[in-house]
């Protein structure tokens, strides 16, 4: 087996998925917009505004190139995503940023028939319960192991028969926000992010860089080529400057 990397759990399970949901249009406009105004006599929409790709190109130039470090601009504009399959696990970690971020997250007290339908059959544990594929993976410290496909099927095992004492304290009354406690930690859960343009590139660069973990890089992955699609002149100067370098965020 060779190493998983993240980019393979996009493949390797099929649930994980990332989808662009609203974005402000024209924002590398706006972020020249944003820092023009700062230079300029008049105010910034009683002046010629450049088409986007040449904003875009303004920006790289005057704001970022060789340095500059002007992101403030950059915070105008604003992208939200819906992402969905990924472990409770990913989603804690995303959560503790939270400048320039607002996150929406699915409630395990309020969405309790996915784990009932595990219970019943109606749903396989892997459709509710995220568990890392087969494969070779490495620890903190570097060191390298196998998670067999044995391995991956006794913990779905293990993931039923969770969801079979929650189906059952469920079914005696027990409330849902008591009754999850008997659920393992990688319950799959969704949730909805928007980003300002400058906290998106500030979330990728500390944690779509190699050390983090495989599941938020795979998060990071799913977000790349929507970001590249909206901010295309200022995507390519961050992927090649930044992008998986783990350099000190702006």
């Amino acid at each position: 087996m060779k190493p998983v990397k993240a980019a393979d759990l996009l493949s390797l399970d099929p649930l994980h998925k990332v989808e662009m949901i609203r974005c402000t249009p024209n924002p590398q406009q706006l972020v020249y917009m944003g820092g023009k105004n700062d230079y300029s006599e008049l105010p910034i929409e009683d002046t010629k505004i450049p088409q986007e790709q040449e904003a875009g190109e303004w920006v790289i130039d005057q704001l970022l190139k060789n340095g500059r470090g002007h992101w403030g601009p950059l915070e105008h504009p604003a992208i939200t995503f819906s992402c969905s399959g990924f472990v409770h696990n990913v989603v804690v970690q995303a959560r503790t940023h939270r400048v320039g971020i607002s996150f929406d997250v699915q409630s395990q007290r309020y969405t309790c028939k996915r784990v009932l339908k595990v219970a019943t059959g109606e749903l396989k544990a892997k459709d509710v319960f995220y568990v890392r594929p087969p494969g070779f993976y490495t620890n903190r410290k570097g060191k390298k192991y196998e998670w067999s496909e044995d391995d991956y099927n006794a913990e779905l095992g293990r993931c039923l028969a969770a969801s079979e004492r929650y189906a059952i304290q469920f079914k005696n009354g027990v409330s849902e926000e008591h009754a999850r406690d008997y659920l393992p930690q990688n319950i799959r859960q969704n949730f909805v992010v928007s980003f300002s343009l400058r906290s998106l590139l500030h979330f990728l660069d500390l944690r779509a860089k190699m050390d983090a973990q495989l599941e938020i890089q795979a998060l990071c992955e799913a977000m790349i080529e929507p970001t590249r699609l909206w901010v295309p002149q200022i995507f390519a100067h961050y992927e090649e400057k930044r992008l998986h370098k783990a350099r000190l965020a702006p």
